[in-house]
């Protein structure tokens, strides 16, 4: 996966954290999350704002 694998992420933070609320969640351990995923491999230097901003939206749909 690469960060603008957004779904993709949403649905494995999803299964990985069941008991995590995604809109209280700060986006320093969410990027820390998204890179510990299995099958994660990005730079994490293509990772910013906007795009922790899309997997918390798609992980918030996604839990809804």
């Amino acid at each position: 996966m690469k960060w603008t694998d957004i779904h993709d992420i949403a649905i494995e933070l999803a299964d990985a954290h069941p008991d995590i609320d995604p809109m209280k969640i700060n986006f320093v351990d969410l990027m820390n999350w998204v890179r510990a995923l299995p099958g994660f491999n990005d730079d994490p230097s293509h990772c910013g704002e906007k795009i922790l901003e899309a997997i918390q939206a798609a992980w918030i749909e996604e839990k809804e």
